[in-house]
């Protein structure tokens, strides 16, 4: 009620005890130092899963290839020319076991892993089955031992991001902090794979967290890391793709980079979509889902038998691409039949990744592209080295949106630094391109089909970046301790009751906030007429200081299911300086959606209809 419409004051309230803030938020707290521990331990534990992955494939290999109980790890290749087509049944009987094992194990298996974690973050609060940290790295062994065109790492990536899940569960934690949990044994799987602490925490940060904060990074990072060290104590420092020493690109040939980088952007578009054409052709079959991998792996078998080098890991085939060891033709083959067998058979629904795979056929592209270059425009001063480094990443940044991981993974795993700006400008037009003509990656593509929607963008929180006392009115109408029930319902009945407010806060006589009173507590009161307000306020009374965000504000109105909160001042504590209402905190947002009208308008510019010539 206005000042001249308030009957003189008699009293004074003090502030309420019970009154309540906004809790204090801190982005590193004591909490983190749990979590830090907890993601030490992951490393450790998925550096040595990794490791036992490693001899679990090499040993189901030599049992599947050679006869022979051995942990020493043998390309299934070198087992074909002795073999012949008596080694086509040997990936089908693979998929048979993987089969069984994932109709009557776990349906979650099948894949590579990475949107089935992607799906339980988003879906789940990031509760993976316990299950799955036995059935996938032991399915996903089964199937590259028999021969599936598979790198280990996406299974070590899942089993990873398993155990930190299953570690979140066991002990009593936020979904945010099992989903740190989760990405941080993600991320030591990849670095444990391949010796690639960096690009495994931005993998984790663009596939998995979803955002970009100190409580989350800190404790994958401390995962990657810790995974990485051990790892060196078993492999050694040298970098897992060697390759020769590259010479400092000119400027014409970093062009030529990043138009290849595009070019691969259009590659990845196209393996992206032949992949799930392939699963949706499989959709169609009126089997059972559990043959379908079975079926899969008689094509891996039959492209085996003429090019043997497609079975298995084939690391070694990625970086004698990258070294420029093999002939033009000899990689058109390889890449072209590696690409049939993968996409079959990971259509099929088998247990497997897509890393190592798209890693060979993008270097392939690249090498096949930067050696023509180099020998039709030698003036560009193309190397066609680095032309299959940056074919190979920028191809995965373009199917799975990775920009960041898939250039600094390629620095990682080969130590060229002199490859660091070829590889950055290729993958983010490779980033550009897919995303221009493909909605969903080869990532988000199953769980979108699904109706889940996976976020694209992370943005700095808009809430966060405006106090409250930038967007809350400072006119605020308030009501005195000392008016009685009869007073106010007066003044809302005939006075300035047209008002649309709802709710009230009641001070004293020196603008001290007492309490909150609504329109229906007023209105509905038991009580005799002549009763003080004070007798019908709300308790607790919530406010916020006026140098909160609104964030704050928001989050405070959320826990206690409120719409409005009085703004008091810090400076002289409860004193009422104004109110923030839910309308106010959505009008933060008005920057932001004139910013996307005027950019719609801009783009709709050049369509609109050019005026006929007279």
């Amino acid at each position: 009620m206005p000042a001249a419409q308030r009957p003189p004051l008699t009293m004074r309230t003090s502030a309420p005890a019970s009154a309540q803030t906004p809790a204090h938020y801190s982005t590193v707290d004591r909490r983190v130092l749990l979590l830090c521990l907890l993601a030490i331990l992951l490393g450790v534990a998925a550096a040595f899963v990794a490791q036992w992955l490693m001899g679990l494939i090499a040993l189901i290999t030599n049992l599947a290839y050679f006869g022979e109980i051995s942990w020493q790890f043998r390309a299934p290749a070198l087992a074909i020319p002795r073999l012949g087509f008596w080694s086509i049944p040997i990936p089908v009987i693979g998929a048979l076991i993987i089969g069984c094992m994932a109709r009557y194990g776990s349906k979650a298996i099948r894949g590579h892993g990475i949107p089935e974690a992607m799906e339980q973050v988003l879906t789940n609060e990031s509760r993976i089955p316990a299950r799955i940290t036995i059935l996938k790295p032991v399915s996903s062994a089964i199937s590259i031992g028999t021969g599936g065109p598979f790198g280990a790492e996406g299974p070590i990536i899942a089993t990873g991001s398993a155990l930190g899940s299953l570690v979140g569960q066991v002990i009593r934690t936020t979904a945010s902090e099992r989903k740190t949990l989760l990405a941080a044994g993600a991320a030591a799987g990849m670095a444990a794979t391949f010796g690639s602490p960096v690009s495994a925490v931005l993998l984790a940060i663009e596939l998995l967290l979803f955002e970009f904060r100190p409580r989350s990074i800190i404790p994958v990072a401390l995962a990657a890391c810790t995974a990485t060290g051990i790892r060196m104590a078993f492999e050694g420092m040298e970098p897992v793709f060697k390759m020769p020493a590259l010479q400092q690109p000119t400027g014409p040939a970093l062009v030529a980079y990043i138009l290849l980088g595009a070019l691969m952007g259009l590659v990845s578009v196209i393996v992206t979509k032949a992949v799930y054409a392939i699963e949706d052709g499989f959709e169609k079959l009126p089997i059972h889902w559990m043959w379908w991998p079975a079926l899969g792996a008689i094509v891996v078998g039959v492209v085996g038998c003429f090019a043997p080098d497609t079975l298995g890991v084939g690391y070694y085939n990625i970086e004698a691409i990258i070294s420029n060891k093999l002939s033009i033709s000899a990689i058109a083959f390889l890449c072209s039949l590696k690409f049939i067998s993968w996409s079959v058979s990971l259509g099929s629904g088998t247990s497997g990744g897509t890393l190592a795979p798209l890693f060979t056929m993008g270097g392939g592209v690249g090498a096949i592209v930067g050696t023509c270059l180099a020998t039709w425009v030698p003036a560009i001063g193309v190397d066609p080295r680095i032309a299959a480094l940056v074919g190979m990443a920028a191809i995965f940044s373009g199917a799975s949106r990775a920009m960041l991981a898939s250039a600094v993974f390629a620095f990682e795993t080969t130590l060229q630094p002199v490859g660091l700006l070829p590889l950055l400008g290729g993958c983010a037009a490779a980033y550009l391109i897919s995303s221009l003509l493909m909605r969903n990656s080869i990532m988000t593509e199953k769980i979108a089909r699904r109706g889940i929607r996976t976020p694209e963008e992370y943005l700095a929180d808009a809430l966060d970046q405006v106090l409250v006392r930038d967007v809350g009115s400072t006119q605020v109408i308030s009501l005195d301790a000392d008016q009685t029930i009869e007073q106010v319902r007066n003044w809302l009945v005939v006075g300035n009751g047209s008002s649309s407010h709802q709710g009230f806060p009641v001070v004293d006589q020196n603008r001290t906030l007492v309490g909150l009173v609504t329109r229906r507590n007023i209105m509905e009161s038991v009580l005799p007429t002549d009763r003080r307000v004070s007798e019908v306020m709300c308790h607790p009374v919530r406010y916020v200081y006026d140098d909160c965000t609104v964030r704050q504000a928001a989050d405070h109105m959320v826990a206690h299911g409120i719409g409005r909160l009085p703004m008091v001042s810090r400076v002289r504590p409860h004193r009422l300086v104004g109110i923030i209402t839910r309308s106010d905190v959505l009008s933060v947002f008005q920057k932001r959606v004139r910013e996307a009208e005027l950019q719609n308008s801009i783009i709709a510019l050049p369509q609109k209809a050019a005026p006929k010539a007279e």
